[in-house]
């Protein structure tokens, strides 16, 4: 399976198409070719992660150092054996026509190291500089040419490492759920059908998107997720705020993709014309990339995670994407669309980690993106009356955690939260999803519910689970990851690591307890209101709530996947701790090594310093909901704290400068102008060019035409007519007449002739 991992995107693309032609005319819309399709794929994609476990555990026999050196020199091995140069400027050097493998996908690594011997510093073990070395696992490519131009040759293929072979199980599974969840959740739906055959379309692309091999490709499943996205957030168009929030994503999204394209192509010349992630990450870490090109790539990019991954400033398009169906809003939040972003990152984080010396620097752009994003997308989550939207809030919090991890140098950390996350947040969507299926579809938590804990009592354990993990309560997986991640702020980076990074992370800990309390206390305590009063309602039925005990089950479990090996957790035997790491971090010389790479150290106070604070957020809410304690009222009364709320209620005035300043504009003063230059000056200058010529047609026709033209050929006509009837009277037809006329006509000639001989 790891050769023909292509099968697994393949099929869900394939059922897109067969729901659209036959959907209809089955007996469940279209949904069973769905639901079978993402079944096979979840166990396919299972064969593959299995598969790698194996690999990982019996790491082939390859020669590092010969496979770098042809890496880096532009060389390939033939399937006959025989080592063919690559034409200068060939893109994907190291891919084989007709799809055959290059050394099993190998390439260097190591800075300065042409050799690129192993997994460099930290590969396997934990410990203060990584001194576990591991044996290299080179990740499986398989390409073919997908065109040529220019004599450059574009390939197209999969590329199956750690990484991907984790995102294509996490993705099947959550959209596997999703689809079951689905069948319920929108049953009688008025676009049931196309409903179903664009979710296989929105997982076939993300699960591209994972396995790609080259930045082209990265960039055709980057728009594709995006193209997906926009057609279910606007699912039900027919409603203007629906329509209006699938076109702000789409277009926000725009704005991001030109610092992607522009990234790419950077990347494109600097690693002599290549598409080929492999080689781009080998020639940035073994410096065979200048670090000023590197360093404007990786700011290019950024603008590109800023808006797919909802980055502060350009997240404001995530909440909004509220408005599609839950079920797409689980999928999109946990794992395919705004994960899309963090991926890009991971898989090409050897441009990241040298162009912004994340190894020895105590601060970078990616990890101020990050660390302003998870503190101010979690204040505005306090404001927000509407279940979804606490959550959409939360989502740009967590990913700002991911970004910020990827930015102080804590690859695993990030995409170990990224996992976590992804349970947990399709958990509590999906339970926001019950909620309003059972409340009239109403997800106003402050006027629509309250007292639910006792009449959906699944709900509400699988909710509190989720919310549990969120807030890192530990054993639940959120606590594993997320003190992974602070660990990686204090302990990497340059001397004193990214304290600053580390204190914003405590901050929005203490945050995400604080918001996500009172959102369970509106959800689930208190006396029900509005349409939880009037209607009393019930807990759903299997399809909905089987999806919810499943990612609440996998939440309880998940983190405990990557426990550390020191400091309280020493006992823990070697075979069961670290296995995230071990598997997923690639262990091959196209990942980066050296130039202060290395993995955190478990740091006890750091764990009791940011449980802490989460169980301080929790007293605090509840000390404030639930004991009435808190000063209510204050924004009534402290005009501070009235602008401060009014702040977070405008969501920091972003949505009004894009909104009413910048398209606002462009559809006001600006089209108003556009419009005068159209009338006045356009149409000005086209209008009185043709008076001019009307003008210049009537001067032409009465002066010349009439006056010139036609006077000189009447006066000709008239001078023939004249000599006309003066010769007609010398015709008389009388033979002696005519006679003398020849007679004096030779006279005459004769006298000339005459003059002209005597001359």
């Amino acid at each position: 399976m790891l050769t023909y991992a292509w099968i697994i995107p393949a099929l869900p693309a394939l059922s897109f198409v067969l729901i659209l032609a036959v959907g209809k005319r089955l007996p469940k819309g279209g949904s069973e070719i769905g639901l079978a399709t993402l079944a096979v794929c979840f166990v396919l994609a299972v064969g593959v992660g299995v598969g790698w476990v194996q690999r990982v555990n019996s790491p082939p026999k390859v020669d590092e150092a010969a496979l770098t050196a042809r890496s880096l020199a532009g060389q390939e091995t033939t399937p006959s054996g025989e080592r063919r140069v690559a034409p200068a400027g060939e893109a994907g050097a190291g891919a084989l026509p007709g799809g055959a493998r290059t050394g099993e996908g190998a390439a260097p690594g190591g800075e300065g190291s042409p050799a690129g011997a192993g997994a460099g510093e930290g590969g396997a073990g934990q410990g203060e500089a990584g001194t576990a070395e591991a044996a290299p696992v080179p990740a499986v490519v398989r390409t073919v040419t997908w065109f040529q131009s220019g004599g450059v040759r574009f390939t197209a293929g999969t590329m199956v490492d750690g990484l991907s072979a984790m995102m294509l199980v996490l993705v099947s599974l959550i959209s596997l759920l999703v689809h079951v969840y689905s069948t319920d959740y929108v049953a009688g739906d008025r676009r049931y059908t196309h409903y179903f055959a664009f979710l296989s379309l929105f997982t076939a692309s993300m699960l591209m998107f994972v396995l790609t091999q080259s930045t082209l490709q990265l960039i055709v499943g980057w728009e594709l997720v995006g193209l997906c996205s926009f057609a279910l957030i606007g699912h039900w168009w027919e409603e203007k705020p629906n329509s209006n929030a699938a076109l702000k994503a789409f277009i926000t999204n725009r704005v991001g993709d030109i610092g992607l394209i522009v990234g790419m192509i950077v990347l494109y010349f600097a690693a002599g014309r290549s598409f080929d992630i492999i080689r781009i990450n080998s020639m940035a870490n073994a410096g065979q990339i200048r670090h000023l090109l590197l360093l404007v790539a990786s700011v290019s990019l950024i603008a590109a995670v800023m808006s797919k991954s909802g980055q502060f400033i350009l997240h404001t398009w995530l909440p909004d994407a509220m408005a599609g169906p839950t079920p797409v809003s689980a999928l999109i939040h946990a794992a395919t669309m705004v994960v899309a972003g963090i991926y890009m990152v991971a898989r090409l984080y050897p441009v990241f980690f040298r162009g912004l010396s994340i190894g020895t620097a105590n601060i970078n752009l990616l990890a101020v993106v990050g660390a302003v994003t998870l503190v101010f997308g979690a204040l505005l989550a306090f404001v927000q009356s509407d279940i979804k939207k606490v959550l959409a809030y939360s989502t740009v919090s967590q990913l700002g955690y991911m970004v910020m991890a990827l930015g102080v140098g804590g690859w695993t950390a990030a995409l170990f939260h990224l996992v976590t996350h992804a349970f947990f947040k399709a958990c509590l969507f999906l339970g926001a999803g019950s909620m309003s299926h059972a409340c009239h579809h109403s997800f106003d938590m402050k006027k629509d519910y309250g007292g639910l804990r006792r009449r959906m009592p699944i709900t509400f354990w699988t909710f509190m689970i989720g919310t549990g993990a969120l807030v890192a309560i530990p054993p639940l997986s959120g606590f594993w990851s997320k003190d992974e991640i602070l660990a990686s702020a204090n302990g990497l980076g340059g001397p004193g690591g990214y304290k600053i990074m580390l204190v914003m992370g405590i901050i929005g800990a203490f945050c995400t307890a604080g918001y996500m309390t009172r959102a369970v206390w509106y959800c689930f305590f208190g006396e029900p209101r509005g349409a939880a009063a009037e209607h009393p309602p019930r807990e759903n039925g299997p399809r909905i709530t089987v999806p919810l005990m499943v990612l609440a089950g996998i939440t309880l479990v998940i983190g405990f996947v990557n426990v550390p090996t020191n400091g309280w957790f020493s006992w823990v035997p070697d075979g069961w701790a670290l296995r995230f790491e071990n598997y997923v971090q690639p262990r091959a010389a196209y990942f980066v090594s050296g130039g202060g790479f290395r993995q955190p150290v478990f740091t006890p106070w750091i764990a009791v310093v940011s449980t802490g604070a989460g169980l301080l957020g929790v007293l605090l809410a509840y000390l404030w909901f639930w004991r009435g304690l808190g000063p209510h009222g204050i924004t009534a009364r402290n005009r501070v704290a009235r602008a401060g709320y009014r702040v977070l209620e405008s969501r920091y005035g972003l949505d009004v400068l894009y909104t009413d300043w910048i398209v606002g504009s462009i559809k006001g003063p600006i089209a108003r102008a556009a419009y005068w230059v159209n009338q006045k000056v356009l149409d000005g200058v086209v209008n009185g060019a043709g008076r001019e010529a009307v003008k210049a047609g009537h001067f032409v026709y009465d002066r010349i035409d009439q006056g010139v033209v036609d006077t000189i050929v009447n006066g000709s006509g008239a001078t023939a007519e004249g000599s006309g009837q003066i010769l007609r009277k010398q015709q008389t037809g009388r033979v002696q007449t005519y006679g003398a006329y020849l007679f004096a006509g030779a006279t005459v000639l004769a006298a000339i002739f005459v003059i002209l001989a005597a001359n």
